[in-house]
């Protein structure tokens, strides 16, 4: 790990899978993840149920209907929360324990706190 002189966030390499190696700072850091994908697949796969939703509403549906649809897409979510929070852990958070950033980690105990509400 080295720290910029511009910035004081220490850097950090990650190796992927596919050989790709990615250098970037411990806080708020972006790059690729293995599920990506499958997150982005899933996620145009939600805004169309939402949106079919808000149609069934502006149809005047009963109720009932709407509430089972919107049980679907909240299960959805949680799916999609899911793959995003197992990606995490197998790969930001091994390398935050691998380097000790007891930032990462922090973070991390903060996102599963907002997400668990």
């Amino acid at each position: 790990m080295q720290q910029t002189e511009a910035t004081g966030i220490q850097e950090h390499t990650h190796v992927l899978a596919d050989g790709r190696v990615i250098t970037h700072g411990a806080h708020g850091h972006v790059h690729n993840h293995t599920q990506t994908k499958a997150v982005l697949n899933r996620m145009s796969r939600l805004i169309g149920h939402l949106e079919s939703v808000k149609r069934m509403v502006e149809e005047g549906r009963d109720c009932p209907e709407i509430l089972i649809q919107l049980s679907a897409v909240d299960s959805a979510i949680k799916g999609v929360s899911r793959i995003i929070l197992k990606d995490h852990l197998e790969h930001c958070v091994v390398d935050a324990v691998q380097h000790d950033d007891k930032e990462a980690l922090a973070q991390l105990n903060k996102a599963i706190d907002q997400f668990l509400k």
